[in-house]
């Protein structure tokens, strides 16, 4: 199958064409840092496959996959590294995907199901699935961007402007939730529910039914002797996984993980 790769980051394409080559049918006839360059190419002569990076600067990937001629539309895997919100648009669509790290497991999944819709796909279907998808994942992407940026919280006797993305942890404190920002908190009365739509466009992890930790700032990650996670923040705040989220906390850091060489 003629493969074609499309992603600004020269280590991710040789990361996708070096699992390509090991699977043997995947015949890479062209990689692309420019997503321009890569529309004209694709073009001009259409692959059966293509892996297409989501978020590039010079041209998303969505916009590239609805500039193809949706006659002689390639198979797309979008390798993404989309948080949990998007992925649900992904899971429920024909199209694959790759979350950024991958290991060679889940690219065989990935090339099992490309054979898989290249034998049994027609090329309306395809058309059909690629379009839902699109749509999802727009939705998402108005929904981060009108997420609140900042939140008022009060500490002492006064009310501060905070911004999300500089929250470290969230916690739930009675009929309120408590940030942290550092070595300083505050408080603003609020449910955790309602605080996390409040963070929906930081890379925000519930560890435990009481906790939100901001994944961007997590420093150093431990283990308890139990099996509990312990994440430190930049700030130096500690905070301890609980037994029932410890899955979705291993999972995470699972998929952050580099693929061997």
């Amino acid at each position: 199958m003629d493969t074609v790769i499309v992603d600004d980051e020269p280590a991710a394409r040789r990361t996708v064409r070096e699992c390509c080559e090991r699977e043997g049918d995947f015949n890479v006839v062209g990689e692309y840092g420019d997503a321009r360059a890569a529309l004209e190419a694709i073009r001009a002569r259409p692959p059966h496959v293509l892996f297409l990076d989501i978020q590039m600067d010079s041209m998303t990937g969505m916009a590239l996959a609805r500039a193809l001629d949706p006659e002689n539309l390639p198979l797309i895997v979008f390798v993404t590294a989309y948080d949990h919100y998007a992925l649900e648009a992904f899971e429920v669509s024909a199209v694959d995907y790759l979350l950024k790290p991958f290991d060679d497991v889940r690219f065989k999944a990935t090339a099992v199901r490309v054979r898989q819709r290249r034998a049994g796909q027609g090329s309306g279907d395809r058309r059909a699935a690629l379009e839902s998808l699109l749509e999802q994942l727009e939705r998402g992407a108005r929904a981060r961007s009108e997420a609140q940026p900042r939140v008022l919280a009060e500490a002492g006797s006064r009310m501060h402007m905070l911004e999300v993305s500089q929250v470290e942890v969230v916690e739930a404190d009675r009929n309120y939730v408590r940030l942290t920002i550092g070595r300083e908190t505050f408080h603003a009365r609020s449910t955790l529910q309602q605080a996390e739509r409040s963070f929906q466009a930081q890379p925000m992890l519930r560890i435990s039914r009481s906790c939100l930790v901001n994944m961007s700032h997590v420093r150093e990650v431990s283990r308890t002797p139990r099996g509990d996670f312990i994440l430190v923040v930049a700030g130096g705040t500690t905070v301890t996984s609980s037994e029932g989220f410890r899955d979705p906390v291993r999972q995470y850091l699972e998929r952050l993980k580099l693929a061997p060489a």
